[in-house]
């Protein structure tokens, strides 16, 4: 999923999202340290688009602060 396609989610679907993601890299990872993993890139792709939920909850949060200074 792309950054553009999470700043357009609303506040909770990007939190569930973040959640959803969180559990499979964490699953990703189980799977690969007992070698059951087949996709292994999938991975790589999967924390990679944590990072961007992050990212973008991340931008979420400065944006209100900044709103709350002025």
């Amino acid at each position: 999923m792309k950054a553009k396609e999470m700043r357009d989610m609303e506040e909770s679907e990007l939190v569930k999202r973040v959640n959803d993601l969180r559990r499979d890299v964490f699953g990703m990872r189980f799977s690969n340290a007992l070698g059951e993993l087949e996709d292994t890139a999938g991975l790589g792709r999967a924390r990679r688009d944590l990072a961007r939920a992050l990212t973008v909850a991340r931008e979420r949060t400065l944006t209100i602060g900044r709103e709350q200074r002025n």
